[in-house]
């Protein structure tokens, strides 16, 4: 580990760390307070993904959109109005909306050769956001003078990795940059977010194996085929079972750095105490 123990920890003058976990139990929340702290920088992988290696893929997909409107389509050919993507840490709505759904086009859905096609779009973005960790890194000290920095990363982290594999590439330029700091939610955690997910359904990014295996799955169960399948009923049905997927992925990765808990991020008052919860987790 980048720390190997709580007082080089607090010695430190430059804290570096990446947060990884599933979606909603706190990694954003935690990231901006320590952003509010004015000492730390804040490095959002979705939002790297979405500004930069889809930005032009989300706004053309808007885009497509509007010029079925003939009304916004005049505009939008004579240069009258522009489209433009308003991503920002707290709203990664645009990212999501263009991921999408697969199922039935009258519900929202996406064909599945196109649904696919985007998943694979989002797994190399991911990826290379993910490798643009170090170089924000050091363009947050020497640009902005920061002194501290936090790499809030997206649910889907797991999927690409093989943390069984001490020679995993991405992994070890992670853990050779940041200290690897999981955020593991209990039963009850998982119960809200399945519980929460329930109510918004949202897109999310598989591992291409899963994504066959529960496709396939769903579509045997409800003897139906592809243009029958009601997109948010699908992902509702795959939710479940994509956090235990992901769940003994997350535990191997455990293994390169430290876990904390949604309730000790809850508890969190300022900087201080995060630096004491994480040495805290550190040998003496």
């Amino acid at each position: 580990m980048l720390y190997s123990t709580a007082a080089e920890w607090r010695a430190a003058a430059n804290r570096k760390v990446l947060v990884f976990g599933m979606s909603g139990l706190g990694k954003t929340h935690l990231s901006g307070l320590l952003r509010g702290s004015g000492d730390w920088f804040h490095y959002s992988i979705d939002y790297r993904i979405g500004t930069r290696y889809l930005g032009e893929a989300i706004v053309d997909n808007a885009k497509a959109e509007a010029m079925k409107v003939p009304f916004l389509r005049d505009l939008l050919l004579s240069d009258s109005i522009y489209i433009a993507s308003n991503i920002t840490f707290e709203n990664l709505s645009p990212v999501a909306t263009w991921l999408g759904k697969p199922g039935d086009p009258d519900k929202g859905g996406l064909p599945m050769e196109e649904y696919v096609r985007r998943q694979e779009a989002f797994r190399q973005g991911e990826i290379a956001a993910l490798r643009d960790t170090a170089f924000f890194a050091d363009r947050a000290q020497a640009l902005y003078g920061y002194e501290h920095f936090i790499c809030d990363t997206g649910g889907s982290i797991c999927e690409w990795v093989d943390a069984d594999n001490p020679d995993d590439p991405l992994l070890r330029e992670l853990a050779d940059e940041c200290l690897l700091v999981w955020i593991k939610g209990d039963d009850a955690h998982t119960e809200e977010l399945i519980r929460r997910f329930d109510r918004a359904p949202k897109p999310m990014a598989y591992q291409p194996e899963f994504l066959s295996r529960v496709w396939s799955e769903y579509l045997t169960e409800n003897k139906c085929v592809e243009s029958d399948v009601n997109p948010d009923e699908f992902v509702r049905w795959t939710y479940a079972q994509a956090l235990a997927h992901r769940q003994p992925r997350y535990q191997a990765m455990a293994k390169w750095g430290v876990t904390i808990t949604p309730d000790q991020i809850s508890a969190l008052r300022n900087e201080a105490d995060f630096t004491d919860l994480i040495a805290g987790c550190l040998p003496d």
